[in-house]
């Protein structure tokens, strides 16, 4: 078996036994053939998998410093993401081909300064949600669409790819909703009556005759809804507000699990609202929470 070869049964099992998105096999298709385009020029020829086997923790870590240095240089996030896809790799490698890289284990990434979620406060995310109605120039049933979406975003914690996959089967909305989020994994997610209310109003205004299986969003047009009107629509929203441009869709996800941990909800419940499937990315939210507690105590404390 080719070193390429290999590779194709990798995406192929990331693909129908991970589930991995068509986003995410593309970015490790990418990665991958990047690394065995090294390892040909590195070696000088084309590469086996007994050849994968050999492979040196010096040669992975020439391969690191490549791409930090190139004509497109990775900042140390997108390098520790490459090296999780070649740990990938490999991993699949030893433990479906019996072709291990026991030199790997000794090659560590990147240092990655945590970040924090970055959510807009309860006000802001009132202010978006209400603003698209209150555009003159808007066609109201555009409008209730955009006020439906993010109002699904923010009640409801969901990314704008789950948003934009309901179909008009889906509506009325009832009081849980099913969501098939990344990696296929399903979730239940209560709806509150205004998120109910948001998609009714716009059922009610929408001019285009669906069917059951049809996207439930629809663009001016009739297609579906795109994520990256939904991207363009908050960009407009934040800056008739004066918000800052961290007021992006996905911080209303952020903003949904945030406000619902500075009102006591706990982690694991938050964790499942979220469909995270390990409580270590949720934990992140315990620290923006901390950070609003201690700048309130700054603001408001005499010997602050």
């Amino acid at each position: 078996m080719t070193a390429a070869e290999a590779l194709s049964a990798w995406l192929a099992h990331l693909a129908h036994e991970r589930r991995l998105s068509p986003r995410t096999l593309e970015a490790y298709g990418h990665i991958g053939r990047l690394y065995l385009a090294f390892l040909e020029r590195h070696r000088g020829g084309p590469q086996s998998l007994a050849d994968l086997t050999t492979v040196t923790a010096a040669e992975v870590r020439a391969h690191m410093a490549e791409r930090r240095s190139g004509d497109r240089p990775l900042g140390a996030r997108s390098l520790s993401q490459s090296l999780s896809a070649i740990r990938s790799l490999h991993a699949f490698l030893d433990r479906r081909l019996d072709a291990p890289a026991p030199q790997l284990a000794l090659v560590r990434g990147p240092r990655i300064k945590p970040s924090l979620p970055r959510p807009v406060t309860e006000d802001q995310a009132r202010g978006l949600l209400e603003e698209p109605e209150a555009d003159p120039d808007a066609d109201p049933w555009e409008a209730a669409r955009d006020r439906a979406v993010l109002t699904l975003l923010y009640g409801c914690g969901l990314r704008i790819s789950e948003a934009l996959s309901l179909t008009r089967a889906d509506a009325p909305l009832a009081e849980t909703l099913r969501i098939v989020g990344k990696g296929s994994k399903t979730r239940m997610v209560p709806v509150l009556p205004a998120v109910r209310m948001a998609v009714d109003d716009y059922l009610a205004r929408q001019p285009f005759a669906l069917t059951p299986e049809d996207a439930l969003f629809r663009a001016r047009r009739g297609g579906p809804l795109s994520p990256r009107h939904v991207q363009a629509s908050v960009q407009r929203l934040r800056g008739r507000l004066g918000l800052p441009e961290r007021t992006t869709p996905h911080a209303l996800r952020h903003s949904f699990a945030t406000h619902l941990l500075g009102a006591g909800a706990d982690l694991r419940s938050i964790q499942e609202l979220l469909g995270h499937a390990s409580l270590s990315t949720t934990q992140k939210y315990t620290g923006v929470d901390a950070e609003r507690l201690l700048g309130a105590y700054a603001a408001a404390h005499p010997r602050a």
